[in-house]
């Protein structure tokens, strides 16, 4: 059996991964909106989040329950632009981790779907 993207990536690379992400969104001049409540409180669920997203333990779960990413992003209205600039940002910062490319792409390909998934409005 192929060892997940947790294994591959390791806990040090998703925290580094997490916090060069939220520095470039919180920012964003797009998408810095929907990024109102606390930074380390956000990246602390997106760690959890990103440990069993990528095959790790259910660390999210365990805490918060189901991720229900959608219904949990339903009370903000979140555009296609919203999505790619969403994908901007998280490629920036997979893009700037010391890891192998082909280890980058397959990294940002798990989350396209998911960000095209979160978009809730043509507005």
């Amino acid at each position: 059996m192929e060892p997940s993207l947790f294994d591959r990536l390791g806990e040090p690379m998703i925290h580094q991964l997490v916090d060069r992400f939220y520095d470039r969104v919180f920012v964003h001049p797009l998408i810095g909106r929907l990024f109102k409540t606390d930074k380390e409180v956000i990246k602390e669920k997106q760690r959890l989040f990103l440990t069993q997203f990528f095959g790790g333990p259910s660390l999210y779960s365990n805490q918060y329950g189901h991720p229900k990413l959608r219904a949990r992003h339903l009370p903000h209205p979140i555009t296609n632009d919203d999505a790619e600039a969403w994908l901007s940002c998280m490629s920036a910062a997979i893009t700037s981790l010391p890891i192998e490319e082909s280890l980058k792409d397959e990294v940002f390909k798990r989350f396209v779907p998911t960000a095209l998934f979160m978009v809730n409005t043509d507005q």
